[in-house]
């Protein structure tokens, strides 16, 4: 049986993890040093996949306690100190008996019952989202217990940009009081909108301002993963012709997890002395794009139709400037330029589209094929 070189899902084993190898010497360098790092990438390009490689590192593995969260789906800081809550009892306290001691008698907020898992061999921790009646007193607890660690702590916190949207006041300000004065710990901040992720870290009004070092994670270059997507095929005795990688690549504008999908289904589908042909690539995007027909016309159905005409319009320039101009107004048949102001507003905060400078685009480029494909 072969297995399938382009993972998907879970983490990708060090043999099929394509390059990045700059980037994961300059952040495990950074972690290294006691540096808060911020690292920035559009959503699916690999930031998670890149932080995994480097934890499996044993230069981090080996000498660090890796406390690792998503917070994507959270709405409140209560959800935040949950999910923090868990991960940390999980990585860091049930590692050893004095851990665990340490944790019981520190974070004391958490209204949590304590187990034995006979099967596991492991304590466990009951922590509901009831359980979490003070969620500032809960980070100050926590981060103590992270301060008294055996080892030093890396927390990994991906979609970061989440917290903007607690209902909370001075979220940023009350994670980043205790961050600045632990000495046992250092922080990745993981996010995929630039936008809310620079003015957090780069704006002098906001708390985290001049407290981090940035890391900018761009797709991997072509030549690179088209070396890489030979390698694998020969090795199974399969070919795949050049202008097939560049017609994937190029059709999703490189975003990692796209580009691995359409090779995944292209292995899955051919055998020995087959070749992937730039025809086959076609016709498996088309295939994907149809499957997630549903998914996206969801994504949609939250978007009003003032919202829709001005995605449509994006999508349609492919790179829109001056997108209140009365010429692009006029162009698109749009209703005004605080219509368009109003929109691009709500639109930023979906995440549907990206703004770099003065140039709007469809930030996800599948959606950006789906529409075409509609006809908007």
């Amino acid at each position: 049986m072969i297995r399938n070189p382009f993972v998907i899902s879970g983490k990708i084993p060090v043999d099929l993890f394509c390059d990045r190898r700059a980037e994961a010497s300059t952040l495990i360098r950074r972690l290294q040093n006691q540096e808060h790092v911020v690292l920035l990438s559009p959503r699916r390009v690999g930031k998670t996949g890149l932080m995994d490689f480097c934890f499996n590192k044993p230069e981090l593995s080996d000498n660090y306690y890796i406390i690792n969260i998503d917070i994507l789906h959270t709405t409140s800081l209560r959800e935040f100190m949950f999910e923090l809550g868990h991960a940390v009892f999980r990585q860091v306290a049930s590692r050893s008996e004095r851990m665990l001691k340490s944790f019981t008698q520190i974070v004391r907020s958490l209204s949590a019952s304590f187990g034995y898992d006979a099967i596991q061999a492991s304590p466990t921790l009951d922590l509901k989202l009831g359980d979490i009646t003070n969620p500032d007193y809960s980070w100050d607890e926590i981060c103590q217990f992270l301060e008294h660690a055996e080892r030093p702590c890396i927390v990994a916190i991906d979609e970061f940009q989440q917290i903007v949207n607690y209902p909370e006041k001075n979220v940023e300000a009350l994670l980043r009081s205790h961050i600045q004065h632990l000495g046992n710990a250092c922080f990745i901040f993981a996010g995929s909108e630039r936008r809310i992720m620079d003015e957090m870290f780069h704006s002098s009004a906001r708390p985290f301002y001049n407290s981090t070092t940035t890391l900018l994670l761009e797709p991997i270059a072509l030549d690179v993963y088209a070396e890489f997507v030979t390698r694998h095929f020969h090795k199974a005795a399969m070919r795949v012709d050049r202008a097939a990688i560049d017609y994937v690549y190029t059709t999703f504008e490189g975003v990692t997890f796209y580009v691995q999908r359409i090779f995944h289904d292209a292995f899955s589908t051919m055998q020995s002395g087959d070749t992937c042909t730039q025809e086959l690539a076609a016709k498996l995007i088309e295939d994907y794009t149809d499957s997630c027909d549903t998914r996206l016309r969801e994504q949609l159905s939250y978007v009003t139709e003032q919202q829709k005409e001005l995605l449509y319009a994006i999508s349609n320039a492919g790179l829109a400037e001056r997108i209140t101009s009365s010429a692009f107004v006029k162009r698109h048949k749009l209703k005004s330029a605080s219509a368009v102001q109003s929109a691009e507003k709500k639109l930023l905060e979906y995440d549907l589209i990206t703004k770099r400078e003065r140039t709007y685009t469809i930030a996800d480029p599948l959606l950006r094929l789906w529409l075409k494909r509609k006809g908007h």
